[in-house]
């Protein structure tokens, strides 16, 4: 195992919990990160790699959405592929006391130490490792997927998500462009 001793208690408590599986890790030291992207920057790991940790309600319950750091949320698809009447963006407010000892916005993606359902990107999953916040905006982690597939055994979905930047759908395009001559 590598890693570099660091004393917060959700960094001790995760890697309590990979030690306890024979789970190789390392840890992370970085500058302060508020975002996926700037957690991918800072350790030097393509966005592709960095799991972006989101909580989000289902039909009044919370779960726990992981996705790459370079990939946004699609949400009028997410209920489609999550198969509810409702999905939203969780409120800080509501979930902050899901999990203890985290700085909000940096909870690591093992919705099971939390008691919360876990929906994976796919795409995260092909990945030969992710790195992903460990509990505070300056600890981050890096596992290999395979171990945190078997760690966490979460829904794998592969539709539901884009990336910034990515063109619209030739029928969103047409559909916007009609709005705009009947303006």
């Amino acid at each position: 195992m590598f890693g570099l001793e660091v004393s917060a208690m959700p960094v001790r408590t995760l890697k309590e919990f990979l030690d306890d599986h024979d789970v190789a890790y390392r840890c992370i030291i970085h500058p302060p990160g508020f975002t996926a992207q700037s957690l991918a920057h800072h350790c030097q790991v393509p966005g592709d790699q960095v799991a972006k940790t989101v909580i989000i309600e289902l039909d009044g319950r919370m779960a726990m959405l992981v996705m790459p750091a370079s990939f946004r949320i699609r949400w009028d698809r997410m209920i489609d592929v999550l198969d509810t009447d409702f999905v939203e963006l969780a409120d800080e407010e509501d979930f902050k006391d899901s999990f203890p000892d985290c700085e909000v916005g940096a909870m690591p993606p093992f919705g099971n130490l939390f008691n919360m359902p876990v929906y994976c990107s796919e795409t995260l999953t092909q990945q030969p490792e992710i790195t992903f916040a460990a509990g505070s905006h300056t600890e981050a982690m890096q596992i290999a997927v395979a171990d945190y597939l078997r760690l966490v055994h979460p829904v794998e979905i592969s539709q539901g998500f884009i990336r910034p930047g990515t063109r619209k759908p030739a029928w969103l395009s047409r559909k916007a462009g009609r709005a705009q001559k009947a303006g």
